[in-house]
């Protein structure tokens, strides 16, 4: 699995379309361009091009932002959170860029430690179904 690195990357991904959500993520998808359709100018596909993430793979990234999860502790748990749980599906994800983005908050009274085991058993339990509400949603 590739990581998405750069801005213009998360830029592209995000443009796809949003193919699962649950309460405080959401997952977006964006099919890659065959080096073939990259040379053939074919307006309104919404691919990306070629030069910009390499087809064939399943690229990933995570967005976490802190609007919604203010200590930089909470954020990198999650984000290994959601990079954990990828790696478990990234055998049945179909060869595209994806972003993961936080879209609320965790309860802080439910969750007072800033980085706690409840708090990544709750993470992960909502990325399992996030990737297997985007397993059955078509490319």
């Amino acid at each position: 699995m590739q990581r998405l690195k750069t801005r213009p990357q998360f830029q592209a991904t995000l443009s796809g379309a949003t193919v699962a959500r649950t309460p405080h993520f959401a997952l977006h998808r964006l099919p890659l361009a065959t080096p073939q359709e990259a040379s053939e100018p074919v307006p309104g596909l919404g691919r990306v091009p070629v030069a910009l993430i390499a087809p064939g793979a399943v690229w990933l990234g995570a967005m976490v932002p802190k609007r919604w999860a203010r200590r930089a502790v909470t954020r990198n748990a999650i984000k290994r959170q959601i990079y954990g749980v990828a790696a478990v599906f990234e055998s049945r994800l179909p060869a595209a860029a994806h972003v993961v983005r936080l879209r609320s908050t965790f309860d802080r009274q439910q969750f007072v430690s800033a980085c706690s085991a409840p708090l990544k058993l709750a993470v992960r339990e909502e990325l399992h179904a996030l990737f297997e509400r985007s397993l059955r949603s078509p490319l």
